[in-house]
């Protein structure tokens, strides 16, 4: 299909986008509407905001009559991909095998202005592909309606047939031999009932490849010709490179050429095994200006450092030296993304164009990026994507497809870097650790008077690439770092967030879920602990805080639905306790019980009950997935992974010591249900990852009388 266009480019209707959210807060002077904005940026879903809006840009349409949609979104584990098939299918009248789904390469013209992340693809695209398919459906019809010699008016779809008057075409055939489409205007949508595919729990489209194992990630990429590279990173932090004795590691065999750039000195040879062995022969000269610590981390990080910005405020604040004010401190450690697959990319860079396949999640900005540090034009750089072997935010930082072009300029053929699991542990871009200081009072009644949080943190979404420098410098403070930091229980007369942020010596930046976590855990840790003060059923304790609006209602029904489901109860039957936390993110509100037992010091999590508001669910058993794949993740998280330093290293840098959730640590039973409480289609993959540490350490909390306050929640 020609990717020409005769009149005019399709637009894509949405709401304010990065552009307008920045333009607005131009005129963001005084803290109230800053205030303002965070609450807007916690729950807000941005539209789509890419390049390539052009209908016939997106859809391929096969010889066999199949359709292709090169996707803006990559694949990244979620079933993304099987999602937008669906919508696909139900507005352009074909049948789901008569849909694929690829990754659009930038040559395509398809350039996702943010990313891939925050659980936004599904949500962003909802209006977007229904309008394009439906346009593109209507554009094809208008097309066999000339072959046919029939009114359009008269014609009708199904399964990729057009028909009408006795005849019939193919969607191939009407296509067939078009290099110029006529566009008409957006043709009204179909109504939910009726969808064939939206809603329902369709088989996922990768599942065969996956389970034959086909090439379909970056790891697996390859290129005629192609050489293998490795690079000498530092394992302490904040080491520069000096320099080296190249001298032996050039004598090995296959090495082809040892590159020695600004800042690091890379191994180019014939096989991968080839320059592994001669990177040890390399004699590297770091400077070590300082070796940090554990402590030299949490003095950094903690309430009282860095810069302050009060995020939410109501009425006055709690005074800690007053009687019957509560306090309570809670950590959590630095994370690591912990992906199966590491970083890497294949690149071939030769007559001023570059190729780089990469499993990445900022498609855009790799271009630019490699681009950039090639001195090349923007169209003369063609990032292909692959599947992500796990992205989490991790893959939102690709310096390495930079490298891996600068090596195949340096010996004109493919080169393929990929990180060494040591390196991709010890280069991360972590999870920054956090402190939280928690305040509250109850009133005579037992209701909650007063509620604080105050918690600091380092970069996540400050200094990262898809962020503006401009929306940090008019917010002053990490719109990453405060997802989940507001207090949701507004009925609360004296209210405040109060967030202080230090950047750290090392890489911080996206890690699933963003703050929302480390936050909830902090916030709901301490409701409960006042639940129990007020001697009050802590579900209860909670639904008495939340208001009546449009918000409150949809957080009290995934709170009352978690309670009925789980048959909730503050009673430690059996040795065993439930423990209730409820979180809103991205406008998605979210409650989990989890029922506990505490043997020998070690804490087993039996079943988690969890109810969320995804709104329009448009694959049901791929939501219910991915809200068992963020409890398990946030199992892991919130029970057993921590990194450290030690002599200066990030520590630790293999899986193993970097103690990660197993199959005996998941709960044998995972109750999911879905709550539709808007008409759209609401982020899924990170809102249950909110409420899971909180309802653990608030189980153990009955059983034992003691009260957890850091991640990984350990006993002793």
């Amino acid at each position: 299909m020609s990717k020409k266009i005769s009149r005019r480019k399709f637009l894509v209707r949405g709401g304010l986008g990065t552009i307008g959210v920045v333009a607005l807060g131009t005129y963001v002077f005084r803290n109230p509407l800053r205030r303002a904005m965070f609450g807007m940026i916690d729950s807000f879903v941005p539209p789509y905001s890419g390049s390539g809006t052009e209908a016939n840009l997106w859809f391929e349409i096969t010889k066999n009559n199949t359709v292709i949609l090169h996707s803006p979104k990559v694949e990244m584990g979620q079933g993304t991909f099987t999602s937008l098939a669906q919508i696909v299918a139900d507005e352009f009248d074909v049948s789901m095998n008569q849909v694929q789904v690829i990754g659009a390469a930038t040559e395509t013209g398809i350039v996702d202005g943010m990313s891939t992340g925050g659980s936004l693809s599904v949500a962003q695209l909802w209006q977007p592909l229904r309008e394009m398919a439906a346009t593109m459906r209507e554009m094809i019809k208008n097309e066999a309606a000339k072959k046919l010699s029939i009114d359009v008016s008269s014609l009708s779809t199904k399964d990729g047939v057009i028909s009408g008057s006795g005849k019939s075409i193919t969607y191939a055939k009407a296509a067939e031999g078009v290099t110029k489409w006529d566009v008409p205007d957006t043709p009204a949508l179909k109504p939910m009932k009726d969808y064939k595919f939206i809603g329902k729990p369709i088989p996922r489209i990768d599942l065969n490849a996956k389970v034959f194992g086909e090439p379909i990630f970056g790891m697996d990429a390859e290129m005629p010709d192609m050489l293998h590279a490795v690079i000498v990173r530092p394992e302490h932090v904040g080491a520069k490179y000096k320099g080296a004795n190249i001298d032996e590691a050039e004598k090995m065999p296959g090495v082809v050429k040892v590159i020695q750039m600004d800042n690091w000195v890379g191994i180019v040879a014939k096989t991968y095994p080839e320059a592994l062995a001669a990177k040890f022969k390399l004699k590297v000269d770091w400077d070590v200006p300082r070796k940090w610590t554990e402590e030299d981390i949490r003095e950094i990080i903690s309430v009282g450092n860095g810069n302050e910005m009060i995020v939410q405020k109501g009425g006055s604040s709690l005074d800690p030296e007053e009687e019957g004010v509560e306090t309570v401190e809670f950590k959590s450690p630095i994370g690591a993304h912990a992906q199966m697959e590491p970083n890497g990319a294949v690149a071939h860079v030769k007559d001023n164009k570059a190729t780089i396949i990469i499993s990445t999640q900022v498609i855009g900005v790799t271009q630019k990026q490699v681009a950039d540090a090639l001195g090349f034009e923007l169209e003369n750089v063609n990032v292909i994507p692959t599947y992500l072997g796990g992205g989490f935010g991790r893959r939102l930082n690709t310096s390495h497809a930079i490298e891996a072009a600068q090596l195949s300029k340096e010996v004109g053929k493919p080169v393929k870097y990929f990180f060494t699991r040591k390196e991709e542990f010890q280069h991360d871009m972590f999870r920054p650790p956090t402190h939280h200081i928690m305040r509250g009072k109850l009133d005579e009644n037992g209701l909650l008077e007063g509620l604080e949080h105050h918690f600091a943190s380092g970069n996540v979404a400050i200094g990262s690439v898809i962020m503006p420098d401009m929306l940090h410098g008019i917010l002053n403070a990490d719109v990453g770092a405060i997802r989940g930091g507001s207090i949701q229980y507004s009925k609360v007369p004296n209210i405040r967030a109060v967030q202080w942020h230090n950047p750290l010596p090392f890489a911080t930046s996206w890690w699933r879920s963003l703050g929302l976590l480390a936050n909830t855990f902090a916030i709901e840790s301490f409701v409960d602990e006042m639940a129990i003060k007020a001697a009050k059923n802590p579900a209860e304790f909670r639904l008495a805080l939340i208001d009546d609006n449009e918000d409150g209602k949809r957080l009290k029904a995934v709170i009352k639905t978690a309670i009925d489901k789980a048959g909730y109860t503050d009673e430690v039957t059996n040795g065993r306790a439930m423990g209730f936390a409820a979180s809103t993110d991205a406008g998605a509100p979210c409650a989990q019980v989890v029922e506990v037992s505490v043997i020998d010091n070690q804490v087993r999590v039996h079943k988690v009950t969890c109810v969320l508001d995804c709104g329009v669910a448009v694959n049901p058993d791929q939501v219910k997935a991915q809200c068992e794949g963020a409890i398990i993740m946030g199992i892991s998280a919130s029970m057993h992974e921590k990194m450290t330093l030690k002599d200066g290293q990030l520590y630790p840098t293999i899986y193993g010591p970097y103690d990660m959730a197993l199959m005996k640590h998941s709960p044998r039973e995972i109750d999911v249900h879905l709550i539709q409480g808007a008409d759209v289609p609401l982020p899924v993959g990170e809102p249950p990852l909110g409420p899971i540490g909180a309802a653990v350490a608030n189980a153990v909390r009955r059983i034992t009388g003691k009260r957890l306050t850091e991640l990984p929640l350990k006993m002793g």
